[in-house]
């Protein structure tokens, strides 16, 4: 089995900061992607941030130049950096990571979801 557990979500002022980190474990052969996305009430779940085993990135429109995803291969652990939180930021964020396990070839795990809250 393989868990992801979150952690950082919390109550910030419009401008603030807050940091998200995400770690799996269990029987864990190698992590490829690894990634943040939100959610919000009666909408899609929507991509925040991506990045790769290697390092590559790529973000929503919505964060460019706002939040900064990170992670740390030997601790198979996620980062997201969210700089400059906006009100409408306000949802719940989940981390996801594509595992591959001594139960599964490949499977797209999901943590239980952590809310930010931006007050303005």
């Amino acid at each position: 089995q393989v868990q992801l557990g979150e952690s950082g979500g919390g109550l910030v002022q419009a401008g603030g900061s807050l940091r998200l980190s995400c770690a799996a474990s269990g029987s864990i052969i190698s992590i490829n992607g690894m990634g943040w996305y939100r959610q919000a009430p009666g909408k899609t779940r929507e991509l925040v941030a991506v990045i790769t085993s290697g390092g590559s990135t790529n973000y929503a429109d919505s964060v460019k130049g706002r939040f900064t995803i990170s992670r740390d291969n030997a601790k198979n652990t996620v980062y997201l950096q969210m700089n400059s939180l906006k009100p409408e930021d306000t949802t719940v964020y989940f981390c996801n990571a594509r595992v591959r396990s001594r139960a599964r070839p490949e499977y797209d795990y999901w943590g239980q979801g952590t809310q930010v809250t931006v007050s303005s």
